[in-house]
């Protein structure tokens, strides 16, 4: 008989299909926040007008804005977002933007509450079950679809060793998430799309894995369903914004397992180090592994690879194959060579990827790097 425990996370309430600014306002007033620090895309500030369309919004409630967080969330970049939080008396964080700034909003949180102020100093949090808990909470508009904003764990960044390290508490998930597909048609498109690729890996590992249960297989399935049809609308026609939000609703659900307790298998695990050590944005290291991972781990979970095929419109195909072609349709990397990472690199890789949390939980045993050079080679 399974057994098993369902965690429930933080989120308050997620606003889908409203304007931004509107929306922020909108949950600012329900929480009783008056001083936010926006975290925002540079590209999203210099380049557009949505971020002053926010700061008009919120008038004086606007007591900051941070927009120099790099890709991977690098420490530095973290404790100066902190600190300018701190020197404004921020009470609410305000994310615009992608993963990486929805993260370091996240750790910007456990930086305020246990009074973290260099980036040695985030050595006494990193991996720590239970750190002092965040005050100072976030509200979050996402502009990609990688999902971050449905966590309660931060990646960041370690840029003396190149690690991804782990920041988690159950309150850094945003208490709000603002799901407006129009502020999304200034993501790039190859951002957008590779990142609907991530929101498919969490989708696929949770639907593969050894540990899934029921209830994190009806989000992820439908969640998959949701990512399959709309991304290749979203790429027909940048403009649809019925299909943009059928994307963010299958990121939703794409999160259903991991917040639940199923662990992401190895597509995951070699993801970190991808992005972590040789800067491969997190949609591409998605893109690139999930294909090979699957065909890897088709002799341990052929029975559950049969959901994700019927979950994409395809029963009885080959899941790795359906999902080579939706990437490919997308006009994403395929292999390690097109992101610059060739096979001189795959034994660190392969060291370095056993060290992360998803390897040693992956459907299929791996015992030792030599298993994980094997799926590299299948993605070379």
């Amino acid at each position: 008989m399974q057994t098993g425990r369902v965690v429930f996370g933080a989120m308050e309430e997620v606003v889908f299909g409203q304007p931004a600014a509107a929306a922020i306002v909108g949950q600012m007033d329900r929480i009783g926040a008056n001083r936010a620090i926006l975290m925002v895309s540079g590209t999203l500030n210099r380049q557009t007008d949505e971020i002053a369309k926010i700061r008009d919004a919120l008038g004086a409630r606007c007591v900051a804005v941070f927009d120099a967080m790099p890709a991977h969330t690098p420490r530095t970049a973290v404790i100066a977002a902190a600190e300018q939080a701190r020197a404004t008396d921020a009470d609410l964080i305000v994310t615009v933007g992608g993963g990486s700034i929805t993260d370091g909003a996240k750790a910007v949180q456990i930086c305020l509450a246990n009074d973290i102020r260099s980036v040695a100093d985030i050595d006494r949090v990193r991996n720590v079950t239970a750190p002092v808990a965040p005050k100072v909470r976030q509200i979050s508009v996402p502009t990609t679809i990688s999902g971050g904003e449905f966590s309660a764990i931060a990646g960041v960044t370690n840029e003396a060793t190149h690690v991804k390290e782990r920041l988690a508490h159950p309150l850094v998930m945003p208490r709000a998430a603002i799901l407006d597909p129009a502020i999304t048609v200034h993501t790039p498109e190859w951002l957008f799309l590779s990142t609907g690729i991530r929101a498919v890996d969490h989708c696929v590992e949770g639907i593969c894995s050894r540990e899934a249960h029921p209830y994190g297989d009806a989000q992820a399935l439908k969640g998959l369903a949701l990512l399959a049809r709309g991304l290749p609308r979203v790429k027909a026609d940048p403009t649809d914004l019925d299909a943009r939000l059928g994307c963010q609703f299958g990121t939703w659900l794409s999160m259903g397992p991991l917040s639940t307790g199923v662990p992401m298998g190895a597509s995951h695990g070699i993801g970190y180090v991808l992005g972590a050590v040789f800067e491969v944005p997190h949609g591409h290291t998605s893109c690139v592994m999930l294909p090979a991972v699957m065909r890897w781990n088709k002799s341990a979970n052929a029975e559950r690879q049969a959901l994700v095929a019927s979950a994409m419109g395809y029963p009885g195909k080959d899941a790795g194959e359906l999902l080579d072609a939706l990437i490919r349709g997308l006009g994403m990397p395929r292999s390690l060579r097109e992101v610059n990472v060739g096979p001189e690199h795959f034994e660190r890789i392969a060291e370095q990827a056993m060290g992360t949390p998803w390897i040693p939980r992956n459907p299929r045993p791996i015992d030792g790097p030599a298993q994980v050079r094997e799926i590299l080679a299948l993605a070379a």
